[in-house]
């Protein structure tokens, strides 16, 4: 199939097609006589991967490493390891997210108490000053009091 019809099936551009075959992620096409690309039904699954991975967060280095040049040719451990390793991850960025918010909903509620009559740059002095009082949990890398 021609690069035009990969296109449409994949659903990404042609000049990106062309990127992933430039930086090896895509095995080069056979050219046809004419110099168009002939790209085989595998490149349909190809591209698929690597659009799923990247969404789910591997960098191209990464599916440099671990596609192989023909599909066929899958290593079944170092894959799941890889897999294994990459939802260990998302699973530590989920943890860190989910302490990060509850921190931000914190800190907004502490903002939303704002006494009467206190100005925004007075409860902002006190919020910071309630931050930082003794006892006030430390995230890791925080200086000790």
């Amino acid at each position: 199939m021609k690069i035009g019809e990969l296109a449409q099936r994949t659903g990404l551009a042609a000049s990106r097609i062309r990127f992933y075959e430039r930086i090896g992620l895509l095995r080069p096409p056979q050219r046809q006589a004419n110099g168009y690309r002939s790209y085989p039904e595998e490149a349909v699954v190809t591209l698929g991967l690597i659009a799923t991975a990247q969404q789910a967060g591997f960098s191209l280095e990464e599916l440099r490493q671990l596609l192989p040049g023909n599909l066929s040719q899958w290593r079944h451990d170092e894959l799941l390891g890889t897999l294994r390793q990459k939802v260990a991850s998302i699973d530590q960025l989920l943890a860190q997210l989910t302490r990060n918010r509850a921190e931000l909903q914190a800190l907004m509620v502490q903002i939303e108490a704002r006494p009467q009559g206190l100005d925004c740059a007075g409860n902002a002095r006190r919020v910071i000053a309630q931050m930082q009082l003794p006892g006030r949990k430390k995230k890791s890398g925080e200086a000790a009091d």
